[in-house]
């Protein structure tokens, strides 16, 4: 390599440096858009020769902001209402209706000693009581810290939706540039972006189907039985289903409980029923034909990726973390198959 290489060499490492630097804080909308713009393509493709390619990408950005970004706000907004008004009942009646069904609990079906009850009544009260004042101070500090970032997060969705927009208009030049300075064959290049289209296609596809599919299922079980704030345990169960080996038997398990504590076991038999013969066979089935056979990643490795991306690139990292760990298993198949060491025999 001679000097004007070397050079050259340097002066491009230096400015990929100071290029991911100036994109690091927004990372997670440049990836979401990228991944969002893969979704619509096809569709987009098919609008565009009807009504034109930037209007067909206004178009698509503006109905993804409806159907997506929007609902996500107001989400947001209920849960931290839910919370709050949650917190705020625990504080009145609710608690003393609640204390009171475990008193009766224990004395009149377990017989206990009614100084023994007093006792644990005491010490419950007493850890509730920390528990919630912690709660409480936990649920300000973070109201507060999503204040702060409010500016920041406008910023970022500003930069998705510019994004979103230009990948959808300029997404066929995009990669057609990127083919040509890659130093990859046509024939592993094709090769690459199919295995990484399939496999997008069936992480981000199949955990998004399976997740709104057991929310709105476990949501509206919750709904039929009466338990309040159905649609605010909805909204948990979709997170949770994204987590595979966790899933929504987190929500509904302890509510079959607490039904039985406030005195409704008919209500427990039939969310018990419920959870074991529909959400649990949902996510059990649908999730393995639809995530784990279509993608050929391991559970693990999606939980993984899950916990990962959530922590490395935030709420967004629910989908794109198990995408980016797909796509890497997707190059190193490709790889091994077109330049992998034959094996022997």
């Amino acid at each position: 390599m001679d000097v004007r290489t070397a050079f050259f060499a340097l002066l491009v490492a230096v400015l990929g440096v100071i290029g991911f630097l100036l994109v690091d804080p927004f990372l997670q909308y440049v990836l979401a858009a990228g991944l969002i713009a893969f979704v619509l393509f096809p569709l987009h493709e098919r609008l565009a020769d009807r009504i034109g390619q930037r209007l067909s990408a206004g178009f698509l950005t503006a109905v993804t902001f409806v159907v997506a970004i929007v609902p996500l706000l107001i989400l947001s907004l209920i849960i931290i209402d839910t919370t709050i008004s949650f917190l705020t009942e625990l504080q009145g009646s609710q608690l003393s209706a609640f204390i009171d069904s475990i008193r009766r609990f224990l004395l009149e079906d377990l017989g206990a000693q009614p100084e023994q009850v007093a006792e644990f009544e005491s010490a419950v009260l007493a850890e509730f009581e920390g528990l919630l004042d912690a709660s409480t101070d936990i649920l300000l500090t973070q109201t507060l810290g999503l204040l702060d970032t409010t500016v920041e997060v406008g910023t970022g969705v500003l930069i998705l939706a510019f994004l979103l927009y230009y990948f959808l208009v300029d997404g066929t030049e995009l990669l057609d540039w990127t083919r040509q300075v890659t130093p990859l064959s046509g024939d592993v290049q094709d090769e690459l972006y199919e295995e990484m289209s399939r496999v997008i296609w069936a992480v981000v596809g199949s955990h998004l189907l399976v997740a709104i599919a057991e929310g709105i299922l476990g949501g509206l079980g919750l709904w039929v039985l009466g338990i309040s704030n159905a649609a605010f345990w909805a909204v948990v169960m979709v997170i949770l289903s994204v987590l595979p080996l966790i899933g929504i038997w987190l929500v509904w398990g302890p509510m079959v409980g607490y039904l039985i504590v406030v005195g409704d076991p008919v209500g427990a038999v039939i969310l018990l029923v419920y959870g074991l013969s529909v959400l649990a066979v949902v996510d059990e089935y649908l999730r393995a034909i639809l995530v784990d056979v279509g993608s050929g990643i391991h559970p693990a490795i999606v939980l993984i990726g899950v916990l990962g991306g959530i922590y490395l690139l935030g709420v967004m990292g629910l989908f794109l973390g198990p995408v980016l760990l797909a796509l890497f298993k997707a190059a190193v198949t490709v790889f091994d198959r077109t330049h992998g060491i034959p094996s022997a025999g």
